[in-house]
C-alpha cells in the first residue's frame, strides 16, 4: 500500500488531535502552502473587505457569481448575511438590495475570504474565493430582493439578466404571535442525485429557514478526524476541496432564498486551515457569532416563538475524539446559559436544538454518542427542550418522549407530546443524500412504528469503547432518504401553540408525524431576573 505523504507515523496518526494535525501541517509544509487561506480568512473577518495583493484579477464581465447562499445574522429580524463564490479573483465585489427589485441599494462592499489548499504529494494547489456581505437595519417580517456582483458584472444595472436577482424574508417581529410558518431540517447531505431530489422536496415546503445537522459536503469522505493522506486507510483521511464547489452550487436554488443554517459534523473538521479545523467553514459560511468564544460554529437565534440552538458535538464525541474537549467546557457552560435565557423569554415557547452526533440512535454504524448523553442530555431534561435533531446516522429514527434516557410518554405516529410534562423527543435525520445505513434486526420494521420494545444496540464511551445496551425508546425507523418539516402555529398568551413535525421522503411521501404542544407563555419560571442576567454573558445579547 502507498505510504501517505503526510509522513505521520501510523502508530501516532490516530492519536493526533485536530490541533496537533494542524500544527504538524504548518510545521512540515510551512505557512505559505498551508495557511494562506487561514490568514486571508482571519484578515477578512477582522478588517472587512479584503483585496488580495499580487493576484491577477479577471475581467469582471467574464466572471459570473455562483453558489449564493443565505444565513441569519445575530438578529434574524434585522440582519441577513449573503455568501457566494467566484472561480477567480474579481475587483470590488458587492451586494445590492431593497424591497423593490427595480430599485436596489447602492453597492454594499463584500469581504473576500480566500482559501488556498495544498499539501505536496497529497493535495494539488487549489484556490477558492468566497465572498460575504452583511445586510443590516432590515425591517422585520419583510421581503427583500438582492443581487451580487463586482466590477464589470452588476445585475441591478442589467448584467446577468433578471434571474440574477434573488429574494429573502426577514424573521417576524418579536412579541407578536404572527402567522404560521414552516422550517426544515436534515443532516449528512453531500453531493448526489438523491441530495438534489431532497432539496427539491424541501423547497416545496416553503421553509422560512433550513437546518443542516452536520456532515455537509463530504470533501473528507472518511471523516475519521485523522491526518490527511494521499490514500484512504485506517490511519488517514483524504480531502478534496473541489467537492465544496459542487456542494455549494447544488444547494444554490434553495439556499439563495432560504437561510441555510449549518452545524458541523465529523466530516467537517479540516485541519488544513486552523487548529480547531473550522477555518474552511468560516470561509464558506456565515454564522451568527453569538456562541462561546473559540467555537465559531456554535450559535443560537430566535424565529417567531421558536428558539434554535446549534451545537458542535465534535467537542464531546468519544467515538471520533479529534476535537474532544477543544472548548475546555465553555460550550456546555454557554449551552446552560442559553437554555436558561430562552426559557426566560415569554414569547419563546419552543426550543429546538440541533447538532451532529446522536444522543439516541440504534443503527449498526454509529448508534449513540455517550459524550452527548453525559454533557448535554441532563441540560435538555432540566430545561425541557422540545425537540433534538441529529444527523450522523444515515437513517430516520425517532424516539418516544424521554427524560434521562427513559421513556416518560410513548409518542406513536400521529401522537401528541407536551414536553413540559412528557419529556423530549429525539429525531435522527441523517438521510439527506449520502449512502444509507441499516438497523440491527428486526430491520424489516424500518419505515414503520416498531412493534418490539426491546432493541439491542450500543453507545460510545470514553476511549472509543462500545457499551452494549437494550433500549425501549426507538419508536419509528426508516432506511430511505428523508427530512423533517416543522409546521409552527404561534398563539397569544394562554392559548395552545404547537409544532407539527412531519417526516417526508425525498419523493414527497410522509412517513411520520407527531405534534408538540404547549400553552403559550406559561413556561416562564419565577427566576426570570437571574436567567436574563446569566444570558447577557457570552454574546446572547445579539438576540434581544
Amino acid at each position: 500500500m502507498e505510504i501517505p505523504r503526510t509522513g505521520v507515523p501510523e502508530q501516532l496518526a490516530e492519536r493526533l488531535s485536530m490541533a496537533e494535525q494542524h500544527e504538524y501541517l504548518r510545521t512540515r509544509f510551512g505557512r505559505r502552502t498551508v495557511l494562506r487561506g487561514g490568514l486571508a480568512t482571519a484578515a477578512a473577518v477582522a478588517a472587512g473587505p479584503v483585496f488580495l495583493p499580487g493576484l491577477a484579477y479577471a475581467a469582471g464581465d467574464k466572471v459570473t457569481p455562483i453558489a449564493k447562499h443565505l444565513a441569519f445574522g445575530r438578529n434574524p429580524r434585522t440582519q441577513m448575511r449573503v455568501g457566494w463564490q467566484v472561480p477567480v479573483p474579481v475587483r470590488k465585489p458587492f451586494v445590492r438590495y431593497g424591497t423593490d427589485p427595480r430599485h436596489l441599494s447602492e453597492r454594499i462592499p463584500a469581504e473576500v475570504r480566500a482559501l488556498h489548499s495544498e499539501v505536496p504529494g497529497v493535495i494539488a494547489p487549489y484556490d477558492q474565493y468566497y465572498l460575504h456581505a452583511e445586510l443590516c437595519d432590515l425591517r422585520p417580517g419583510h421581503t427583500y430582493y438582492y443581487a451580487v456582483g463586482h466590477d464589470g458584472f452588476d445585475p441591478a444595472r442589467g448584467d446577468g439578466g433578471t434571474g440574477a436577482i434573488s429574494t429573502f424574508r426577514t424573521a417576524p417581529q418579536r412579541w407578536f404571535p404572527g402567522r404560521p410558518f414552516t422550517f426544515t431540517a436534515f443532516g449528512d447531505q453531500g453531493v448526489s442525485t438523491d441530495a438534489l431530489a431532497e432539496n427539491g422536496v424541501v423547497a416545496q415546503q416553503n421553509p422560512v429557514f433550513h437546518l443542516l445537522a452536520g456532515d455537509i459536503a463530504y470533501a473528507d469522505p472518511n471523516g475519521g478526524g485523522l491526518p490527511i493522506g494521499s490514500v484512504h486507510d485506517d490511519t488517514h483521511d483524504t480531502f478534496d476541496p473541489k467537492v465544496w464547489d459542487a456542494y455549494l452550487t447544488q444547494i444554490e436554488p434553495v439556499a439563495s432564498k432560504v437561510p441555510w443554517m449549518v452545524a458541523t459534523g465529523n466530516h467537517d473538521m479540516e485541519a488544513l486551515y486552523t487548529d480547531h479545523g473550522y477555518g474552511g467553514q468560516q470561509s464558506r459560511w456565515d454564522f451568527p457569532g453569538n456562541g462561546p468564544s473559540g467555537c465559531p460554529t456554535v450559535y443560537s437565534f430566535i424565529y417567531g416563538n421558536v428558539g434554535v440552538i446549534s451545537l458542535d458535538a465534535n467537542d464531546v464525541s468519544y467515538e471520533i475524539p479529534a476535537n474532544l474537549g477543544y472548548s475546555s467546557g465553555s460550550q456546555t457552560a454557554w449551552l446552560k446559559r442559553r437554555l436558561s435565557y430562552l426559557r426566560s423569554q415569554a414569547d419563546v415557547d419552543f426550543i429546538v436544538v440541533f447538532f451532529h452526533h446522536c444522543a439516541y440512535s440504534t443503527t449498526k454504524s454509529h448508534a449513540s454518542e455517550g459524550g452527548v448523553r453525559e454533557q448535554w442530555v441532563p441540560l435538555f431534561d432540566r430545561f425541557k427542550v422540545d425537540l433534538v435533531i441529529n444527523g450522523h446516522n444515515h437513517v430516520y429514527e425517532r424516539s418516544d418522549a424521554l427524560r434521562g434516557g427513559a421513556v416518560v410518554t410513548e409518542v406513536p405516529i400521529g401522537g401528541t407530546v407536551r414536553p413540559d410534562r412528557d419529556g423530549t423527543v429525539y429525531a435522527t435525520c441523517g438521510s439527506a443524500g449520502r449512502s444509507l445505513y441499516s438497523f440491527p434486526a428486526p430491520d424489516s420494521y424500518a419505515g414503520h412504528e416498531i412493534p418490539l420494545r426491546d432493541v439491542p444496540t450500543y453507545y460510545w464511551a470514553r476511549g472509543k469503547q462500545k457499551v452494549t445496551e437494550t433500549v425501549h425508546w426507538s419508536r419509528v425507523r426508516y432506511t430511505g432518504y428523508a427530512f423533517v418539516a416543522l409546521d409552527v402555529k404561534p398563539a397569544f398568551w394562554g392559548q395552545q401553540t404547537s409544532i407539527t413535525v412531519r417526516t417526508v421522503t425525498n419523493r414527497g411521501q410522509e412517513i411520520d408525524r407527531f405534534t408538540i404542544e404547549r400553552t403559550a407563555g406559561l413556561h416562564v419560571g419565577i427566576d426570570l431576573g437571574r436567567a436574563q442576567a446569566n444570558a447577557s454573558v457570552g454574546g446572547d445579547i445579539g438576540d434581544l
